[in-house]
């Protein structure tokens, strides 16, 4: 598949966010909503990374403090899963 501009790939990803929440709806782990939004990048031939491993460089040390990125598309968009039991203020961007 030939590379997508940042702009079209952002607008894939999120069309894909919204229809795995179509077809699963609210309420279940932020685990089935990465699996099921991987199955769509990986349907539509767009390369990604689960689950990355991110160091801290704190002091010139760089330290392993378990975080990890959810999912790195196309090596240009991270990725990071959230479930909410509902919206609220502090949400919006």
């Amino acid at each position: 598949m030939a590379p997508l501009d940042n702009d079209l790939l952002t607008e894939k990803i999120i069309g894909f966010a919204i229809e795995v929440h179509r077809q699963l709806g609210p309420g279940l782990l932020e685990s089935a909503y990465e699996e099921c939004l991987c199955y769509e990048l990986s349907q539509s031939g767009i390369r990604f990374r689960r689950q990355v491993p991110l160091p801290v460089v704190y002091k010139s040390i760089r330290l392993d403090c378990g975080y990890r990125i959810d999912v790195v598309v196309e090596e240009l968009v991270i990725l990071e899963l959230k479930t909410v039991e509902r919206l609220m203020p502090i949400h919006e961007a």
